[in-house]
């Protein structure tokens, strides 16, 4: 909890920056430029715009209010990215949902990365910085990962030379943001390790991953607990193969089945079963018929 506070307190304090007319930043070579570049700043809604040449348009209202809830529990998880147009005035460039969101839940303010001109190569060096520390978490790193393919446009590739990671590693923690918000709030707290949310991704109902989440929390499970438990999920899912009943070992003729009938007086049943066992089955209708019945066999 501490430091969820002291980052919050942190952009605070670049906002005031920001808003300061002495310290109007609008390149890297200005003074406190290296304060911005690759940080979280909170930023107040109403002085983002924004892009007119957004191609998205259209925002389901459902999944819209889903978020909206969210991040009235959560907060905002990831931060949206601006980038500097004039003194206190941005330009959304990703984030569009989140900042809808939020205005809908009634925040005036989000956090934010903000991009100033030519800051594309501040921004790799102080992001790549950023990825190699020690202290951060791994829904932090793969948000770092992240804003290097959206803003940067660097493949998984150019990244893993970049930061000195294998692929496959980068991989694995970029496939973390797609988790249930809780989940990644869960990790970032150090609820659970990004081995157990590694497991818990392999199942796409994000229902599912908070309900496992929660098992997890709950019964103190360890990552291979989880992926007993998600494998056992995933295999409820296949469908059962259905057996078919195996064929009679041996057939009774119909003329077999006739003498039966013929001298009980009664249709009589008879199956065989696949390992040679069978039943004879032998109807009465009253109990004159039965006592009948049972003076045929006892002759």
């Amino acid at each position: 909890m501490a430091k969820a506070i002291k980052k919050q307190a942190l952009g605070r304090g670049l906002s005031a920056l920001l808003k300061d007319p002495e310290n109007d930043i609008k390149s890297v070579a200005d003074k406190n430029a290296d304060k911005v570049v690759g940080n979280i700043i909170e930023l107040e809604i109403e002085a983002i715009e924004i892009n007119p040449f957004q191609p998205r348009s259209n925002f389901n209202e459902e999944s819209l209010r889903e978020l909206a809830t969210s991040i009235k529990e959560l907060g905002v998880i990831q931060p949206i990215t601006v980038r500097k147009l004039d003194f206190n005035k941005y330009q959304l460039i990703s984030g569009e949902r989140r900042l809808r969101a939020s205005t809908l839940v009634g925040l005036t303010t989000v956090p934010a990365y903000i991009r100033i001109a030519n800051d594309n190569e501040s921004l790799v060096m102080a992001l790549v910085e950023n990825i190699q520390r020690h202290d951060l978490d791994p829904i932090e790193i793969a948000l770092s990962y992240q804003r290097l393919i959206d803003e940067i446009q660097l493949t998984q590739e150019q990244m893993s030379e970049r930061v000195g990671k294998k692929r496959s590693t980068i991989a694995n923690y970029l496939r973390l943001l797609k988790l249930d918000p809780i989940i990644q709030t869960g990790i970032r707290d150090g609820f659970i390790s990004m081995g157990h949310g590694r497991a818990i991704i392999n199942i796409e109902d994000q229902d599912i991953q908070t309900d496992i989440y929660q098992k997890i929390v709950s019964q103190n499970l360890s990552v291979r607990d989880t992926e007993a438990l998600v494998k056992n999920y995933q295999e409820s899912l296949k469908p059962r193969p259905v057996s078919k009943p195996k064929a009679a070992s041996f057939e009774i003729a119909e003329s077999q089945k006739s003498t039966f009938t013929t001298y009980f007086g009664t249709k009589v049943d008879v199956k065989v079963a696949g390992n040679g066992k069978g039943k004879i089955t032998i109807p009465f209708h009253s109990e004159e018929d039965f006592n009948r019945i049972i003076k045929l066999i006892n002759e």
